[in-house]
């Protein structure tokens, strides 16, 4: 099932709350990517944000996702220009994840300031595959392109977790949303894998992102991702992130807490 397919499925309840059901192929494990977690959330919570852009994200990945599940929005605060709205995502588990996203109307401001310049690289179609035809890669990546424009792939023994990647999904022919950008920016495996060099389970538990427009739209449907983990020790890592669209512009930034089994 495509990303755009399994969008379309989604059904909204008069109450509120939506469903969506997770097949096996959008699986890492035993669970769902968190990127796609995070985009249903939004998803979710959307319809209650009376138009306003969203502007930032927090999501805890509480349990496993996979089969059916429902999100449940709930408006905690509405003004003039802002909401908040938390969304908690049930499954066959119990709860799967607790998010809060931050809505906002652009404000006429002073301020216009901009430093989070692009990585000069080689374009996504000079750009090889970061899995390539590797068996170990988990079923969920085989949705998206994901080409390797700088660092290391995973299990390399690396010295540093940095890696420049160029992503979009297979199929990058409909509008491209906030909720299609979280699903594209956590796709790739967490930068501290490249310095393992052993197989080990990973784990999301936090993830935080932050929007920097209202305007995803890129060419091809390719953004460029820079992960950087900055820490990795006692079983976790704390990874932060850069993406922008194919002409340059910033689009998201993030951070994440990974839980490292190995």
């Amino acid at each position: 099932m495509t990303y755009n397919d399994l969008i379309a499925g989604l059904k909204f309840a008069p109450s509120g709350d939506m469903t969506a059901n997770v097949t096996e192929d959008w699986m890492q494990g035993r669970t769902t990517y968190g990127g796609l977690t995070a985009a249903l959330c939004l998803k979710a919570a959307t319809p209650l944000a009376g138009g306003r852009p969203v502007r930032s994200a927090q999501i805890a990945f509480v349990g496993p996702v996979a089969g059916p599940v429902v999100c449940t929005p709930t408006l905690l605060r509405e003004g003039k220009n802002t909401a908040f709205i938390s969304v908690r995502m049930t499954g066959e588990s119990g709860v799967a994840a607790e998010a809060i996203f931050t809505f906002g109307t652009a404000r006429e401001s002073v301020l216009s300031h901009q430093q989070l310049p692009a990585p000069k690289v080689t374009s996504p179609e000079d750009t090889n595959s970061y899995f390539g035809d590797s068996p170990m890669r988990p079923a969920f990546t085989r949705n998206f392109n994901m080409r390797l424009a700088a660092g290391e792939r995973p299990l390399s023994g690396a010295d540093e977790g940095d890696i420049v990647l160029w992503l979009r999904h297979i199929d990058n022919g409909a509008d491209i949303d906030p909720a299609t950008v979280l699903s594209i920016a956590d796709a790739p495996p967490p930068a501290a894998m490249s310095m393992l060099s052993a197989p080990a389970r990973i784990s999301s538990m936090t993830w935080m992102a932050e929007f920097l427009t209202e305007d995803f739209t890129t060419e091809d449907g390719w953004f460029l991702a820079h992960h950087i983990a900055e820490t990795a020790s006692e079983g976790y890592s704390s990874q932060r992130m850069v993406m922008w669209n194919k002409a340059g512009r910033p689009v998201l930034i993030g951070r994440q807490t990974i839980a490292v089994f190995g």
